[in-house]
């Protein structure tokens, strides 16, 4: 379970990196080649299509964070946690989301299956 909690991490990590080129080297490590991201408002595959998704909520939320939000829960190769977005600055959050990450087994995500459980009115 430890490594499915470092993955998890590493997820989150992977969306707070600000440099477009770190986070697109990050997006390669992390992820398989023909993985897939899914939530109520994106449904992509690839590294391009990951990419796209982190660059468009990176821009739509400047100044702010993503943690995890609580413990991860993890078993075979399926993580589940809770994540919050914060001002950078700290206060109260403004998005929670909770993601189902699907491993290959090798230290990579091949899914990401996401859910959003609080979010701004109008966003």
């Amino acid at each position: 379970m430890s490594d499915l909690t470092e993955l998890a991490g590493r997820y989150i990590a992977v969306w707070n990196e600000p440099d477009q080129h770190k986070r697109a080297a990050a997006i390669s490590e992390l992820f398989t080649a023909d993985a897939t991201y899914t939530d109520p408002l994106a449904d992509v595959r690839g590294h391009e299509g990951i990419g796209a998704v982190i660059a468009g909520a990176r821009e739509q939320f400047q100044g702010f964070d993503f943690k995890i939000l609580g413990e991860v829960d993890a078993h075979h190769h399926i993580a589940r946690f809770q994540w919050e977005l914060v001002p950078a600055g700290g206060g109260e959050n403004l998005v929670i989301g909770f993601d189902v990450a699907v491993s290959d087994g090798a230290g990579k995500i091949r899914a990401v299956h996401g859910f959003l459980d609080k979010v701004p009115a109008g966003a």
